[in-house]
């Protein structure tokens, strides 16, 4: 037996695969995208034990299409098999997570955090303040307008995105709201000049790391995730193009920076891996069960069977649909800690 004497960790030890997929991108337009939620799941599966169960999906749901992709699964005709691939004894038990996103809660979190340096709390109690205290429309208008305000690419659309920002932040701040919020829309109000030194810092060039996409940060916990007690960890992730090799060298470097001892990232094309079809199916189906919990008609055994698999790390708002999709005793993780290398 080896270890590495820089962090304590055995040298000799293989590294896990754990095949990643996504489901929800709608790249940095998280309040006007197609999706509410964005999922991250990893499968940590021999390949052979994958191939044979995508081959059994296949066969239980025979359908003609070359690749399979988790709107089969979510078909009401496929309902059985769907329960079948979640359930405590089924191919995935013990053997699967996924990180779940929040969008609009994210957009919050990011302008509270980015603006005033503040934490999660803060963002929280602005988030859970929302619609209910300001009013459907108001709140929408000003989570649009804090995602254009953070977005790298603009629509070119006037009015600027600093002034449309801190006009809807002034919209709420004259409405009050309950404890906490008033506060925070305070504290942003007095961050203009913040705002307009980061739309400044945009002219020069995108970041590596865009702020608001939530596919790099997922990545990341999914590596601490699975790195969990010092095992050393490479990621087979289905081709993004997102994934670039300095993004993959950040992710790693980020990685590392907490605790993973992750070893590389791999992409390859979800087709030729079944580990990734399965991780691709998983997160298909937790995104949309996610999702219809999110908007009040959520479906209370698929629900209960998601729980499972849903990472405590999920960066997520809203506080009814997580006691029924979140694990167990447990509140999503804090999003200014998990979102803290972006």
């Amino acid at each position: 037996m080896t270890w590495n004497r820089a962090d304590g960790r055995r040298t000799d030890e293989a590294p896990l695969e754990v095949a990643c997929d996504e489901s929800g991108s709608d790249g940095e337009n998280l309040v006007g995208g197609n999706t509410d939620v964005f999922a991250h799941a990893g499968v940590r599966l021999p390949a052979a034990t994958a191939e044979a169960y995508v081959r059994e999906v296949r066969d239980r749901i025979r359908s003609p299409a070359e690749e399979y992709k988790a709107n089969h699964l979510l078909r009401e005709k496929h309902r059985a098999v769907l329960e079948w691939l979640l359930a405590p004894a089924g191919p995935l038990a013990g053997q699967a997570r996924v990180q779940l996103t929040q969008k609009a809660f994210v957009v919050v979190e990011r302008a509270v955090a980015l603006l005033t340096g503040e934490d999660d709390g803060a963002a929280r109690a602005l988030f859970r303040a929302g619609p209910g205290a300001y009013g459907e429309e108001r709140w929408r208008e000003f989570l649009g307008a804090a995602n254009r305000l953070l977005r790298v690419r603009g629509d070119g659309q006037p009015p600027p995105p600093v002034t449309e920002f801190f006009r809807a932040v002034d919209t709420l701040r004259a409405m009050g709201g309950p404890a906490g919020a008033p506060e925070v829309l305070e504290r942003l109000a007095g961050s203009r000049q913040r705002a307009e030194a980061y739309r400044e810092r945009l002219l020069d060039g995108p970041p590596l790391v865009p702020v608001l996409n939530p596919l790099l940060p997922a990545v990341v916990r999914t590596a601490v995730s699975w790195s969990a007690g010092g095992r050393p960890v490479v990621l087979v992730h289905d081709r993004q193009n997102l994934l670039t090799e300095d993004r993959i060298a950040w992710i790693v470097a980020a990685a590392r920076s907490r605790g993973a001892a992750l070893a590389g990232v791999r992409l390859v094309a979800a087709r030729q891996d079944a580990r990734v079809q399965l991780a691709d199916f998983l997160a298909g189906v937790a995104r949309k069960i996610a999702s219809d919990e999110l908007n009040g008609h959520g479906d209370v055994v698929l629900s209960g069977l998601l729980r499972p698999f849903v990472a405590a790390e999920s960066v997520w708002g809203d506080e009814d649909s997580w006691a029924r999709i979140g694990p167990r005793d447990e509140i999503p993780g804090v999003a200014a800690r998990l979102n803290s290398a972006v």
